[in-house]
């Protein structure tokens, strides 16, 4: 247990509204600049900084300093003012208080043509045109206008588009995102007949994952939460009462299989009935999968059991 410190609640607050970018820096922690916000890497999690404040955008989760510290540098409260504070970790720079504008949700414009996705989705990560074809005629696939990015839409029960998450079709591009104000609980999914929900990481992922196993997918449902954070599926299972089978497909690495581990336990409390199963990619995650496939031609030979109901 730690010791009792007895701390004055000007040091509390000052601990509070300590700069985060600048106390990483000082740890020698790579801190990078984007926009008016910062990140920084944590392993596989990617966390926001804006001041004195985070949020991990895997998690879901986010807080100041003092929960920054105790969060990632696994310490009690006792311990993380004096951390905080400069306790052998150089000068730290507090920060102002900050608090994010919530803005509304509003999809990005459409471009023309989908010649630049279909052309990244299709030749760069061989998802199969006729799986495209489906979401763009439903709407919940295009290309925006701005930057070409791929715009995965997904819908609330009432039929209105509620989320956006962006993927960049350039050379090398690694941009990926969610559009502001989107509600984590309608990210990209679809809802089919039977008893059974997919749940992935990333949009594209899915649609590898129908481009490999397509025989009678229409059936199932499938999710991708566009994190690592169950909100899409819990929203699902509250809306489908009849799913009674999740077979959780998240990225073959330690953020994913950890949060396997996590959501698992989180929906079983939930749904005591639930069957609950884990489906690991081969390879990092499904779209490596498909793209080995591909380069061997042997995407037609390989069949999912869990499909073959």
């Amino acid at each position: 247990m730690a010791q009792y410190i007895h701390f004055t609640e000007a040091q509390r607050e000052q601990a509070r509204q300590i700069s985060l970018p600048e106390f990483l820096r000082s740890r020698g922690e790579t801190v990078k600049r984007c926009g008016n916000e910062h990140v920084w890497m944590h392993g596989e999690e990617k966390v926001t900084l804006r001041g004195n404040l985070w949020f991990n955008q895997y998690t879901r989760e986010g807080g100041n300093a003092i929960d920054f510290a105790r969060r990632f540098f696994h310490c009690s409260y006792q311990e993380a003012v004096p951390i905080l504070l400069g306790n052998g970790a150089g000068t730290v720079i507090p920060s102002e208080p900050y608090e994010r504008e919530k803005k509304p949700f509003v999809l990005p414009p459409k471009n023309g043509n989908m010649r630049r996705v279909y052309a990244y989705l299709t030749k760069t990560r061989c998802v199969d045109p006729n799986v495209l074809n489906y979401f763009v005629r439903h709407k919940m696939l295009y290309e925006d206008a701005e930057h070409h990015n791929c715009v995965f839409v997904g819908y609330d029960e009432n039929g209105v588009p509620r989320h956006a998450h962006m993927r960049g079709t350039g050379t090398g591009s690694a941009y990926k995102g969610n559009v502001e104000g989107s509600d984590p609980s309608y990210s990209f999914h679809f809802t089919g007949s039977s008893d059974r929900l997919f749940v992935f990481e990333a949009p594209i992922d899915l649609l590898s994952f129908l481009t490999r196993y397509s025989d009678g997918w229409q059936k199932h449902s499938y999710a991708a939460l566009c994190s690592v954070a169950p909100y899409t599926a819990k929203q699902m299972l509250k809306q489908n009462p009849s799913i009674t089978q999740v077979a959780l497909c998240l990225d073959n690495d330690s953020a994913g299989n950890t949060a396997c581990v996590r959501i698992g336990k989180e929906l079983a409390e939930l749904y005591p009935p639930l069957r609950i199963s884990r489906l690991t990619p081969l390879l990092k995650d499904w779209n490596e999968d498909l793209q080995e496939a591909c380069r061997h031609q042997e995407s037609e030979a390989v069949q999912c059991p869990i499909l073959q109901v």
